[in-house]
């Protein structure tokens, strides 16, 4: 008699155990059909509305999603199995608090910057954001979204976070002189962004460091150098520095001394200014607002023409291509009036006996 119950008892185990792998499979087929083939055709039907928010959302919650129909699969499974009432409670705490995390990373996927919702968000409020607020902004959620996560899941599994809060409260004095450095380079992070000295892929200059900005996050900012090197530099120290911002010339200076020789005539050196002030004023790639050209010194081995001037265009390349003909058409003046450069010298003369 005892032998038939356990018998059946344990025929009635491995049927419960049966079931609860039929179910998980079953869970896993239909999310190989759901990704492959009714989550395509949700999506095509989402590009056919007018907004592409809806299309944005499912998006970002596609991996999630995924993940979501193995963990149903497995909690079904368990639930079917004839386990304690204690290891039910477990198993459903631990259930809702994958559904939290699942939930929390589709809210993270959501404010990344490659995430097109939160631009159109962004687009739709009339917020001008540049591309350092943008990037600081959405770490911003996402480090607000881990948070939320870890207090929701902490009081589902019954910490009390009121009381968490404030023993952070009773330490934040220790925290804080803990972490000045950080403190302040978040601080100096936003002084950046608040003051918009410069966005992304501009060209910066400063004591410390010259070169192309890529990234800043809440502790530094990296800044790729014309060498190729990738500096990193605290918030703190760029926001305490005088930072030139070559990207936002409007116009770009060019000035120097045209040296002649001690030999030219008055007459030619007159010659010689009118014909390369002409030559800048027609000259369509310079800005007419300031052009300087004057016999301006009477240097130790020369007689010196300062030239002062600026270009309509801030592009390097463009800039340098625009110098060397200026300079070359220069030397043209210079060879039809027959003037010669100056070369350092020094004359010397020897007293006879």
């Amino acid at each position: 008699m005892v032998t038939n119950w356990l018998i059946n008892v344990n025929n009635e185990v491995w049927y419960n155990i049966l079931i609860s792998l039929v179910i998980f499979t079953f869970f896993i087929i239909f999310r190989k059909i759901f990704s492959t083939y009714i989550f395509r055709i949700i999506i095509k039907i989402a590009k056919k509305t007018p907004s592409d928010i809806v299309e944005n959302i499912l998006l970002a919650f596609e991996k999630p999603l995924r993940v979501f129909f193995i963990v149903i699969g497995i909690y079904f499974a368990l639930v079917f199995l004839p386990l304690d009432n204690n290891y039910n409670t477990l198993i459903i705490k631990f259930y809702r608090s994958i559904l939290i995390i699942l939930i929390g990373w589709g809210l993270y996927n959501l404010a990344s910057t490659s995430s097109a919702f939160f631009v159109k968000i962004t687009r739709r409020l009339e917020i001008e954001l540049d591309r350092i607020l943008l990037p600081f902004i959405s770490k911003l959620l996402q480090v607000v979204v881990i948070v939320m996560i870890i207090s929701v899941i902490a009081s589902e599994w019954g910490y009390n976070v009121g009381g968490l809060v404030a023993g952070l409260g009773l330490g934040g004095l220790a925290f804080a002189l803990a972490a000045q450095d950080t403190i302040s380079n978040f601080f100096g992070g936003i002084v950046i962004i608040t003051e918009k000295p410069f966005s992304i892929n501009d060209w910066i200059k400063t004591p410390s460091v010259e070169g192309i900005i890529e990234d800043i996050t809440f502790r530094s900012t990296k800044i790729r150098t014309f060498s190729q090197a990738l500096v990193t530099v605290p918030n703190s120290t760029l926001a305490n520095e005088p930072i030139t911002n070559w990207t936002r010339m409007g116009k770009r200076q060019i000035t120097f001394n045209l040296r002649l020789a001690y030999s030219t005539p008055r007459d030619k050196i007159k010659i010689c200014v009118e014909r390369i002030s002409c030559l800048l004023k027609n000259h369509h790639e310079i800005d007419q607002e300031i052009i300087i050209v004057h016999f301006n010194e009477f240097n130790e081995s020369s007689l010196d023409i300062i030239l002062y001037f600026f270009t309509k265009t801030t592009v390097w390349l463009e800039y340098l291509c625009i110098r060397e003909e200026i300079n070359l058409e220069i030397m043209k003046i210079l060879e039809q009036e027959n003037v010669q450069i100056a070369l350092p010298s020094r004359s010397i003369y020897l007293e006879q006996g």
